[in-house]
């Protein structure tokens, strides 16, 4: 399944960001491109953000921003930005995050079901390794296809 949702048109790679917003920012540009996501789901991920910290930052290294369905999600959908020198999103042990991964889910059922396979990939610490260290589209594909 996450092969159908990262493809490379929503899959992007950077040296760097500047900031935390900038890097939720750049991991949403595929999904408000394909109208998975509006920008009030943005809003809604900094909202939270600004009052219970970063939420989305799981591990050292990986985040992955989200809101509630009824915050602008369209439909479903995920992207993922990885970051080469990583930035810092002030979540104490798990910075620098290198891998942003943005999800858009219209149901709690959805949810439930895309974080089930994202799941599988985070809890394999070989693979959640490989993911923060894979810096081409190629090297990325081969974690997630696995």
């Amino acid at each position: 399944m996450l092969t159908q949702w990262l493809t490379p048109e929503t899959i992007s790679i950077v040296d760097h960001v500047s900031d935390w917003q900038t890097a939720v920012r750049q991991a949403a540009r595929p999904l408000l491109a394909s109208g998975a996501i509006t920008p009030a789901y943005l809003d809604a991920i900094f909202a939270t953000h600004a009052e219970i910290g970063p939420y989305y930052v799981l591990t050292p290294g990986l985040a992955l921003p989200h809101a509630r369905p009824e915050q602008g999600a369209c439909h479903n959908g995920l992207s993922l930005l990885h970051i080469r020198q990583g930035v810092r999103f002030h979540a104490a042990e798990n910075d620098p995050v290198f891998v942003v991964i943005m999800l858009s889910a219209l149901s709690g059922d959805d949810h439930i079901r895309m974080i089930t396979q994202l799941a599988e990939l985070f809890s394999d610490e070989s693979r959640l390794q490989q993911l923060l260290v894979a810096d081409t589209l190629s090297a990325i594909q081969a974690v997630i296809s696995q």
